[in-house]
């Protein structure tokens, strides 16, 4: 998706930005490993042992394509909105100060120690009490259809879910035009926009606290199980199936205590479904599956791994790869195994 900002407002965006200092110098700065376009390094955004990211020329913008988790691809904004776990506006804020570009009048103390090393950013910079994101939806198409229908997902579903189509999006007071589908999801008065065919597929103002797809857990379900996997378009693909389930907003974020004892106040059994990132040596989903298990005692909480056979990382992936049936007929298995390793481990004396 090319997008143009058709505001005329003086303060921060991406091309006054980009007007003062190049896309590689703000990599250079904010990711030290980049030592020269095409050459790979390890991740600095998670545990990352074997190099497999790389800064490449992608239709005449700079891109960070990490080549062992196939989401984490990024621009320079929003490679610094991970790194730091930030809004939009925050990282042109950033960027902002460390460059001492003199873009922002005012300056207040932002703090930043998010993201899955733990970064901090403490320095003074002009914030806005808020990101804001608002949406101008349009009509669904032939192309909505197309898109979706592979993995399964209806209409319904995805009106289900608060996904519409739009046609245009603001950030704060720049606008921005969608010249491919885009979707907004929206989380109360939060959205991710969600642009499958552009470089930088997300840009988002939600938090941690937004959890995917509770709303309709809590009106729709009364079920042995609750699943929690790695996407809403995987919630989605469960919905599709008969299944419970929810989905944190990264797949890197540790539930909280909170989060589980809810869960576990209403379902019996805790299911993971997290990403098999088989390509990548240290897998990181299935590490962050393991890591909730032992956290919060592998009894109460079962996972399911997608096999390596399948060359599927996901459940989206399986059932567009393959078929839904092929799919409901690996969930429905697996469901019952964990169900049953479940009920095993409760009935031990200990």
């Amino acid at each position: 998706m090319a997008i143009k900002s058709r505001s005329s407002e003086e303060h921060l965006h991406t091309d006054i930005i980009l007007s003062r200092i190049a896309e590689y110098d703000i990599f250079k700065y904010y990711c030290p490993q980049f030592e020269k376009l095409g050459k790979k390094f390890c991740s600095p955004l998670r545990e990352d042992h074997n190099p497999t990211v790389a800064i490449i020329v992608y239709n005449k913008r700079l891109l960070y394509k990490d080549f062992g988790k196939t989401e984490h691809s990024f621009n320079c904004f929003s490679f610094i909105q991970e790194k730091y776990g930030c809004d939009f506006y925050s990282a042109l804020r950033i960027i902002d100060m460390d460059f001492s570009l003199g873009l922002a009048s005012k300056k207040n103390e932002i703090k930043f120690t998010m993201g899955y090393m733990g970064l901090t950013y403490n320095k003074k910079i002009e914030t806005k009490p808020l990101t804001i994101i608002k949406k101008k939806r349009r009509p669904w198409n032939k192309e909505d259809a197309a898109f979706w229908a592979p993995f399964g997902i209806s209409k319904f579903t995805l009106e289900h879910f608060n996904v519409e189509p739009i046609s245009h999006y603001w950030i704060n007071e720049n606008r921005f035009h969608c010249n491919n589908i885009t979707y907004a999801y929206k989380y109360g008065t939060k959205y991710k926009i969600y642009s499958p065919y552009s470089e930088v597929k997300w840009m988002s103002n939600t938090t941690a606290k937004q959890i995917q797809g509770w709303k309709q857990l809590e009106a729709d379900w009364h079920t042995q199980y609750v699943i929690i996997t790695s996407s809403l378009k995987d919630v989605m693909c469960l919905y599709q199936m008969g299944h419970p389930a929810i989905a944190l907003q990264s797949e890197m974020q540790m539930p909280e205590e909170k989060l589980i004892k809810n869960l576990r106040s209403k379902f019996e059994c805790i299911i993971l479904l997290y990403d098999n990132d088989f390509e990548n040596e240290n897998n990181p989903g299935q590490t962050m599956a393991n890591k909730i298990k032992e956290r919060y005692f592998s009894d109460h909480v079962q996972n399911i791994c997608i096999e390596e056979s399948y060359k599927s990382k996901d459940l989206s992936d399986l059932i567009k790869n393959y078929n839904i049936d092929i799919a409901e007929e690996f969930m429905s298995e697996n469901i019952t195994k964990s169900i049953k390793n479940y009920e095993k481990a409760s009935e031990l004396p200990f």
